[in-house]
């Protein structure tokens, strides 16, 4: 097919780049403009511009479709079968979703109507969703709210981050991507009325732990936000990330972010319900460490002291 392909980050960039090996042109090619991130603030690709380049495509970086005439007349000069849209950050005007011969097909990483919105990986993994998927959308103006075309799932288990659910979701809704197009047009099937969730973008303020709540809760939390924004504690007078923790049936009348044990398997935290043993952590301007080599470097901890 010919293809106009719009995305952002390293899922989309799955996409595209399954597209291309499975034979499809994509010659045009949107992403979001070019912006400072890291440390030092310098200006970075996104994944699929990085990607298209390396094969070629004309890339587009308009702020916004709808005040950007020139770049809605390129796509409509393209004359594409149709428009492959994966977390691309922008609102697609009507008549851009109508300029392909088949519109524009989105590629969701929920099982919608679950979860429509900016951070559905995240927002499964905190309510604790026990499966996800890919769903492949017939695009329409509204938020993730277009006919279905077809869906794959997978589970969520106890032990998965925001990470590894992304390259799982993001191998899948290539792969789905890929064995649907050859069979468009297909019928479109309406999303339920019932089962409607928002997953709203993520704010860095969220990654507090709350040692009122449950230690599952908490291990959510944790898992959900790694790798951004990494969920983090006070101890003392730092701001301690906490990278990965487990939960542990440890009944205890002490107050909730009491330190109950250090070991080499890490520090056991009493929680709202059962405790929280931190496994790796990362103190302030210091690299990511497991439990043993944290504890090593930052001799602070003591029993019976207290992360708030």
């Amino acid at each position: 097919m010919q293809l106009i392909f719009a995305g952002t980050p390293e899922f989309a960039a799955v996409a595209l780049a399954a597209l291309l090996d499975a034979g499809h042109a994509a010659p045009l090619v949107l992403t979001q403009p070019d912006r400072p991130a890291g440390r030092g603030m310098q200006t970075q690709l996104s994944p699929v511009k990085k990607l298209a380049l390396r094969h070629g495509l004309e890339v587009l970086q308009p702020l916004s479709l709808k005040s950007d005439p020139e770049v809605r007349e390129r796509i409509r000069a393209q004359q594409a079968d149709a428009l492959i849209v994966a977390a691309y950050g922008l609102l697609l005007p009507q008549s851009v979703l109508e300029m392909p011969r088949l519109g524009a097909i989105n590629l969701h990483a929920s099982l919608l109507p679950r979860w429509r919105g900016a951070a559905p990986i995240q927002r499964a993994i905190l309510a604790g969703d026990t499966e996800s998927g890919i769903s492949l959308m017939q695009m329409d103006a509204g938020l993730d709210t277009g006919a279905l075309l077809a869906s794959v799932t997978t589970p969520i288990t106890a032990h998965d981050t925001a990470t590894s659910l992304h390259d799982r979701l993001a191998v899948l809704g290539a792969q789905l991507l890929v064995a649907t197009l050859p069979r468009l047009p297909l019928p479109a099937v309406p999303q339920a009325a019932e089962g409607v969730t928002y997953a709203a973008k993520i704010d860095k303020a969220e990654a507090r732990l709350d040692w009122q709540k449950s230690a599952h809760e908490l291990d959510r939390q944790i898992r959900a936000f790694t790798p951004f924004p990494v969920a983090h504690a006070r101890f003392a007078d730092d701001t301690l990330k906490i990278h990965a923790a487990r939960p542990s049936a440890a009944p205890t009348a002490a107050p909730p972010g009491t330190v109950l044990a250090i070991g080499k398997e890490g520090i056991c935290v009493a929680c709202g319900e059962d405790a929280l043993l931190l496994t790796e952590l990362q103190k302030p301007g210091g690299k990511r460490l497991a439990a043993a080599q944290f504890l090593a470097g930052y001799t602070a901890i003591r029993t019976g002291m207290h992360f708030t």
